[in-house]
């Protein structure tokens, strides 16, 4: 890659998002990018920031909420305090990855940043990298450009990205134009978009210049837009603080797709970049249970405390303990169990997406103090 061009690539971590299908593991105080749950020896967030650093070096910025800030510094040490954004509360996609765009601009406008969220599992990270330098590629001639991942099952928990014709970008391939961005559609829409191959889905993952982020904000929020840039212009002052707290609370919540990709892409300024790697989201338990490899003695994935004995009679699933203990299973198949000091969750990797209804029963009881 030109070493130029690669010198204005910046990268950009959202780490947002408690992950609720993943309680009482993830929580609004830990929340699921800080733990590791694959067995890697790597939190989320680690392994996020450390595919970035080949083509980003020290270029990386972490967007993530006030509370976090301690651990996200104890995890990532080497991450220097002025690429530390901080939100005062969360306010959507749009706003997170906005203000991250607004500060680089007003260092450099001249910079490409890419955006990818802290808790996504890719492999093998040497086929992502290969499609970011094609992604940085393609943003250089003015695009904002989204790796879309090939879908491997008819979801209708994504959105989809129909591809167009392929563009003559140099040292980009694989590089072609945005259609139109598609909702989350029921399963059989789905399944048609699989039979046509003509569509991806929508996995978050933007590289763009930071100035044409900021001219379709503009153009399409524009109050969002003025507020962000407000911030960004007091960021490196005494004033931070304050004109944070002034201007966070009442700036539009909207997503990131819908405040830029999708009118973007309505005037031809997105392209695409099929991801060839595999790629998860890690949205509940039984994403746990495919990315972490059981033994073949006892079918069980022991997550947690390492001092956890678990003795399983004709069981498989997913167990975890913040602490030591014994746990018996006997008999059950796909279970997942989840052992806290104040919680205690037991499922089925079949009824995995069920956990956020729980957690959306335990809001409404006020029961705050366990999520």
């Amino acid at each position: 890659m030109n070493s130029d061009l690669l010198s204005r690539f910046h990268g950009v971590i959202p780490a947002g998002g408690v992950g609720t299908r993943l309680w009482p593991l993830s929580r609004a105080s830990a929340p699921k990018f800080l733990h590791d749950l694959t067995g890697s020896g790597s939190t989320l967030i680690r392994a996020t920031y450390d595919r970035l650093v080949p083509l980003a070096g020290e270029r990386i910025m972490v967007v993530t909420g006030w509370a976090h800030r301690g651990a996200v510094v104890a995890q990532l040490p080497e991450l220097r305090d002025s690429d530390i954004v901080l939100e005062p509360a969360p306010r959507d996609s749009a706003a997170a990855i906005g203000l991250a765009a607004a500060i680089l601009y007003r260092r450099d406008p001249n910079i490409i940043m890419g955006s990818f969220a802290a808790d996504q599992v890719i492999e093998p990270v040497e086929v992502f990298q290969a499609a970011l330098c094609e992604a940085i590629h393609t943003a250089a001639t003015g695009k904002i450009v989204i790796i879309g991942i090939h879908p491997t099952h008819p979801s209708t928990g994504f959105g989809y990205i129909h591809t167009g014709q392929p563009l003559d970008v140099a040292n980009a391939p694989s590089a072609r134009g945005v259609e139109q961005f598609v909702e989350k559609p029921d399963e059989e829409t789905a399944r048609q978009y699989l039979a046509s191959g003509g569509f991806l889905w929508n996995a978050g993952m933007f590289v763009a210049p930071v100035s044409l982020m900021l001219h379709h904000l503009e153009a399409n929020q524009p109050e969002l837009h003025a507020g962000l840039m407000k911030i960004a212009d007091a960021w490196n002052s005494d004033e931070r603080k304050s004109v944070l707290q002034e201007v966070w609370p009442s700036l539009p919540k909207i997503a990131i797709d819908y405040a830029v990709a999708e009118p973007a892409a309505a005037v031809g300024d997105v392209a695409v970049i099929p991801g060839m790697f595999s790629w998860d989201d890690v949205g509940d338990f039984a994403a746990i249970g495919r990315l972490n490899k059981a033994s073949a003695e006892d079918g069980i994935i022991n997550l947690g405390d390492k001092e956890v004995r678990v003795y399983a009679d004709s069981a498989t699933g997913v167990v975890y303990s913040d602490r030591p203990r014994v746990i018996a299973l006997v008999g059950i198949d796909d279970v997942v169990v989840v052992d806290t000091a104040d919680a205690l969750l037991v499922t089925t990797k079949q009824h995995a997406q069920k956990v956020k209804q729980t957690v959306e029963a335990l809001k409404a009881d006020g029961a705050h103090e366990v999520l």
